[in-house]
């Protein structure tokens, strides 16, 4: 099963590079930005490179793309709340990222909500794998289309590494820099799983026939465009572009962006004073300047919802 998710993750990367606007496949990355693999400190960084594209993801989620599947419900049988299996060795660790997610009105929220929706299991687990990313998969929907499992893996290390700002303006806002106040380790790590929870969101409000549609025909489109020249425009691909609702880069890149909105509430309702927040709005504005101004206005709303008059320089 592995093997075949790895290999399903390969043919996507490969076509991202073909696929990715020039500005996204070529540009030349801010100073903030980490180079691919590498998600150490901003202090040690040589000069800014040339992103590829087929970092871009993988630094973050790993080669595990999510999955999801229908099952036929089953009389009788009940299970729900948050499930959190933690090994031993990680539970000081995880203890003190949970500690630090709840302190926002937002997350407690969330978490509130995932444990009191009836008939809806959240599995929380930590792995070695990925170490400093994370992934929330394992979707499952029943008969009825209502999404009743889903399970958000955090790397063992969450608190370390900062992915790139391509997709990830807001986690990337975080590098410390000589002439910035850092954050801690526990928030970087808040503000990751605060990600992971943006894309539960989403998926609670998706359709699900949609989704399990997106999950067969992305390595379907993947696969024919590797095989036909890299031809963007070859109809069959334009036609399964259409049922899916877009091309798997356009896709990936909704999915990420609304994970990376749901950060960026948490780091409204961690940060009240103006400077550091507006310090952090700034950071990501730029990012989004750059790499992702077709979906401006998800973040827009939220630096909007401040009590800052200025809204940290959005407008």
């Amino acid at each position: 099963m592995r093997s075949s998710h790895t290999t399903f993750f390969f043919i996507l990367a490969i076509s991202l590079s073909g696929l990715l606007p020039q500005s996204r496949l070529g540009a030349q990355a801010p100073a903030e930005c980490p180079l691919p693999g590498n998600l150490g400190s901003a202090k040690t960084l040589p000069p800014s490179p040339k992103v590829s594209a087929e970092t871009l993801i993988a630094e973050y989620h790993g080669s595990k793309l999510p999955t999801g599947r229908a099952i036929k419900s089953a009389p009788g049988e009940r299970s729900e709340g948050i499930k959190e299996i933690i090994p031993a060795k990680y539970l000081s660790r995880y203890l003190e990222w949970k500690k630090e997610f709840l302190k926002t009105e937002m997350a407690r929220k969330e978490w509130e909500l995932y444990d009191h929706t009836p008939d809806f299991t959240l599995t929380i687990q930590i792995s070695r794998d990925n170490a400093k990313g994370a992934s929330t998969s394992n979707y499952v929907w029943n008969d009825s289309g209502k999404l009743v499992s889903a399970t958000i893996t955090l790397g063992s290390q969450i608190e370390e590494g900062y992915p790139n700002p391509i997709y990830y303006p807001v986690m990337n806002s975080l590098m410390p820099f000589e002439s910035s106040m850092p954050v801690s380790q526990e928030v970087l790590a808040a503000v990751k799983i605060a990600h992971e929870f943006g894309h539960l969101n989403r998926a609670v409000d998706a359709n699900p026939k949609l989704y399990q549609l997106q999950m067969e025909l992305i390595p379907l489109y993947n696969k024919l465009f590797l095989s036909n020249g890299r031809d963007a425009n070859d109809p069959r691909l334009l036609e399964m572009a259409q049922k899916m609702g877009g091309t798997p880069v356009e896709i990936w890149e909704d999915r990420e962006y609304w994970g990376e909105t749901n950060a960026m509430v948490f780091l409204r309702d961690k940060f009240s004073e103006d400077n550091r927040r507006c310090l952090l709005f700034s950071r990501i504005k730029h990012s989004v300047d750059l790499y992702a101004k077709s979906y401006e206005d998800r973040f827009l709303k939220v630096a909007q919802s401040t009590s800052a008059p200025s809204s940290c320089g959005w407008q």
